[in-house]
């Protein structure tokens, strides 16, 4: 089985009430230095098999359409996890393996 990771991020314009709550928790709590906080989705989708074309098509129009809510949300991104590790489908920790990014 396989598992898909997206990715879902309040437009930058729309205010984020819980991201400013995190901001403002953060330096009461002894963590400096960080400017802004947006707090947004992760989905993971497990999936049968391989991930094909069309899998991954259906996923990000899942995304685009019922994960996220187009008027105030943007899907960042929509990424095959690497088998086993941790199966984050990236957080800036390198894993190896091979993701294909479908979004920006």
């Amino acid at each position: 089985m396989a598992k898909i990771v997206v990715h879902v991020m309040p437009k930058p314009e729309i205010l984020d009430p819980q991201g400013k709550a995190v901001g403002a928790a953060l330096p009461r709590l002894g963590f400096t230095g960080i400017a802004e906080v947006r707090q947004g989705k992760r989905f993971e989708l497990t999936v049968d098999g391989e991930v094909t074309d069309e899998i991954l098509d259906n996923a990000r129009k899942a995304a685009e359409t019922l994960l996220s809510n187009p008027v105030i949300e943007d899907v960042i991104s929509v990424k095959v996890a690497r088998e086993g590790g941790c199966g984050c489908g990236g957080h800036g920790h390198h894993h190896g393996g091979e993701r294909k990014d479908l979004l920006a």
